[in-house]
């Protein structure tokens, strides 16, 4: 069992930036591909980045590409998300992911999500 736990996630103006942060229990953390997903109100839960077990490799959805960027840290079991330039459709429930084969095709693990709000 995996278990994740997100932070960062708060309020702010449109234009700023926030690093959302996943930290995961276990030893086998790069055994697992890992992202990031959210939700916001009124929407069905969508993909928003995801990395490699390695870090070798992201890819991220149109709507956050250039502004957005998926990092890992193996040795300390976490996934991070560095958001810039947000607006205020960014504002949504934000969710770690992992998979151990990846998180595109099937998510093995959910975090509790972290509230994200860009006013503007």
């Amino acid at each position: 069992q995996v278990q994740l736990v997100e932070s960062g996630g708060g309020l702010v103006q449109a234009g700023g930036s926030l690093r959302l942060s996943c930290v995961a229990s276990g030893r086998a953390f790069s055994s697992y591909g890992m992202g990031w997903f959210r939700q916001a109100p009124g929407k069905e839960r969508e993909f928003v980045a995801a990395i490699s077990k390695s870090g070798g490799n992201t890819y991220y959805a149109d709507s956050v590409r250039g502004r957005f960027t998926i990092s890992r840290d193996n040795a300390k079991n976490t996934v991070y998300l560095q958001m810039n330039s947000l607006k205020p459709e960014d504002t949504a429930v934000y969710y770690c992911a992992a998979g151990s084969r990846g998180v595109i095709v099937r998510v093995d693990y959910w975090g509790q999500g972290t509230q994200v709000t860009v006013s503007s």
